[in-house]
């Protein structure tokens, strides 16, 4: 095996999402350093705060003294070499969230996933929709393990879309901004929390405030503007009610038909002003009367009969009582 001298020498791993950002344990390395180099990958702005040099190749690196390499790849050529020679690596501790988007862009870049790198926006909203129904169910089902992957499932698609939207030729987007925007909302829509305004003693007082500093925030010409008409028809009979309720349209001027469609907006709209999620309490509905069917099923099966077979009678003779 060859050997080789030892250098006396620093490695200093920094995230490229936040390549700004270096460990507390870089800096007394940093300052007793004759020379600071930073590899090719390490922007220009994060280059001339540390006042570094470009690296050169790893045969001459290797020949240079109290020197500190910065660079944001673990397999960059030169702190390979800088590391087998017996450099001290510092490394910069990365937030998950911060790692998560790390992981998201080497699957979406070449070299990384086929399949993430062929999604669109449009592809992926199926399984938006699916992995916010599963959080829902964990949510429901109080299964704290699974709130905590379908919560990731859901990060997820945020990551995603945002990586996808940072690709656009002419409106580029990425997760910074998204966060950006996000931050600007809370802060104006809370102004009670951020700048001293008026005191908010209540929920229902916030929430009311809430849609009004929307409503001016987005300039909305009608009451029902930002409604997604694409949720599910009890949730949005229900939200419909709501937001009219809010403003005073009445009751009585909700469809007034005979057909199911309207007596099914009548009850879930009602039952949102009400306070009453319909789309809530109809699937906890349709959840127990599921339960109530294996139930049934269960019992048939343990009198020898085949749930398939049974008629009217022989259903309601195995239906639980409780």
């Amino acid at each position: 095996m060859t050997s080789f001298p030892a250098v006396s020498a620093t490695v200093v791993l920094v995230s490229p999402t936040l390549p700004e950002v270096l460990p507390t344990a870089a800096w007394p390395a940093l300052r007793a350093a004759e020379t600071v180099y930073a590899s090719a990958d390490l922007p220009e702005a994060t280059r001339a705060a540390l006042d570094a040099k470009a690296a050169p190749h790893p045969d001459e690196l290797v020949r240079a003294s109290r020197m500190v390499l910065v660079t944001t790849r673990p397999d960059d050529p030169g702190a390979a070499v800088l590391v087998r020679r017996g450099a001290a690596v510092i490394d910069t501790p990365v937030p998950p969230l911060v790692r998560a988007v790390e992981v998201m862009d080497r699957l979406r870049s070449p070299g990384g996933c086929p399949w993430d790198a062929a999604q669109t926006h449009e592809s992926l909203l199926q399984y938006l929709v699916e992995e916010t129904y599963e959080l829902l169910d964990a949510v429901e089902e109080g299964d704290r393990s699974a709130m905590r992957e379908e919560l990731g499932d859901v990060l997820l698609q945020v990551l995603f879309h945002a990586r996808v939207a940072a690709e656009h030729d002419t409106d580029p987007f990425d997760i910074d901004a998204v966060a950006d925007e996000l931050v600007t909302k809370l802060v104006n829509r809370h102004p009670h929390v951020f700048t001293g305004a008026e005191a908010v003693h209540t929920a229902e007082h916030q929430q009311q405030r809430w849609e009004q500093l929307k409503q001016a925030e987005k300039r909305r010409e009608s009451i029902v503007d930002g409604v997604p008409l694409g949720q599910p028809a009890a949730a949005l009979a229900g939200k419909l009610g709501q937001r009219t309720g809010r403003r005073g349209v009445p009751s009585d001027l909700f469809p007034a038909g005979s057909d199911e469609g309207a007596k099914l907006f009548r009850i879930a709209a009602a039952a949102r002003r009400a306070g009453i999620d319909p789309e809530g309490a109809l699937r906890a509905t349709a959840k127990e009367f599921a339960r109530k069917v294996r139930a049934a099923e269960r019992a048939a099966r343990a009198h020898g009969f085949d749930p398939a077979t049974l008629d009217a009678d022989g259903w309601r003779r195995f239906w639980p009582r409780d």
